[in-house]
């Protein structure tokens, strides 16, 4: 999202996947809190039962070792590099055809919401299979039916079918339908009531707040869908059975109903600390590499 000359769709997938492997090397810890949390039913006991993003981080450690905070981070790494390669490229080119459709010369409020949402629609065809690899290897319930992230989805086409892997992929289009837009119409906002940036470092600042604020105002916006799409893409297809989890706003009517609408916002602390610093990192990178390969291809042309 730099306000320079976009750059052709390669430099943007390649900035766009290393900014999002940069943001899930830190964060990850948190998002295998997050979908712990999010799973645990009102009737969890025990070494299961958590009381909170701390609660969780103890119990996991404690009950199933360090190593446990990264497990299944091998999809989401395969994940990242098309996923927010595919947020940023897409946002950029629906940013173009927005403009050009209602003729407008530069982005707006308005077309910076619209166009984040279209690129989140387009973001979640994508990573709905890697979600539903990495939901099911997080999940200590899991931890001995599946070796790997090849196991999980080899197990999942010959029992469910090759359609189970994109499980949940009407609730993932609300979940980055909604992040997308408040993340980028924040950033839109943000970057126009801070002071103009006359230095990297300022820009880097205002790009590190931006960006943090967005991913927070996205993370506000999204978690009861994100707490039923991994409930959802938890609950294997058995044939002849409706799942209790299946479409996303009657799960999301479910939870609330049996378990009160502050179950929608199960994980949110961890989400929210791994999303709203991790938004302001993926800006943050992202920004810094365009800005490098525009360098680069200016000094070899």
């Amino acid at each position: 999202m730099s306000q320079d000359k976009p750059l052709p769709f390669v430099y943007q997938f390649a900035a766009g996947a290393i900014a999002g492997v940069s943001e899930i090397l830190v964060m990850y810890p948190l998002d295998v809190v997050k979908t712990r949390v999010q799973l645990q039913t009102a009737n969890a006991t025990g070494a299961d039962a958590y009381n909170g993003m701390l609660d969780c981080f103890r119990k996991i450690i404690k009950h199933e070792g360090p190593s446990r905070l990264y497990r299944g981070i091998t999809a989401p790494i395969l994940m990242e590099a098309p996923k927010r390669a595919t947020k940023f490229a897409a946002n950029d080119e629906w940013g173009r055809i927005y403009r050009n459709m209602f003729g407008a010369q530069k982005m707006n409020q308005s077309l910076s919401i619209l166009t984040g949402a279209t690129a989140g629609a387009t973001e979640a065809f994508v990573v709905v299979p890697f979600e539903l690899v990495k939901i099911r290897l997080q999940d200590k319930a899991s931890a001995g039916k599946y070796n790997g992230m090849v196991d999980v989805v080899l197990k999942t086409v010959r029992n469910e079918g090759p359609l189970a892997l994109y499980n949940g992929l009407e609730s993932t289009l609300w979940r980055h339908i909604l992040w997308n837009a408040g993340y980028f119409g924040c950033i839109f906002q943000v970057r126009q009531l801070l002071p103009t940036a006359d230095s990297k470092s300022s820009q880097m600042t205002n790009d590190l707040v931006s960006g943090g604020i967005g991913g927070t105002i996205g993370t506000v916006l999204n978690t009861p869908m994100d707490v039923v799409k991994s409930r959802i893409q938890n609950s294997p297809k058995v044939p002849g059975q409706v799942p209790k989890y299946n479409w996303a706003w009657p799960a999301v009517a479910t939870v609330a109903k049996e378990e009160g609408f502050a179950a929608l916002y199960k994980g949110f602390i961890p989400k929210v600390l791994r999303l709203g610093p991790g938004g302001g990192i993926l800006l943050v990178v992202f920004t810094g590499v365009m800005d490098f390969f525009r360098t680069m291809k200016e000094t070899s042309a």
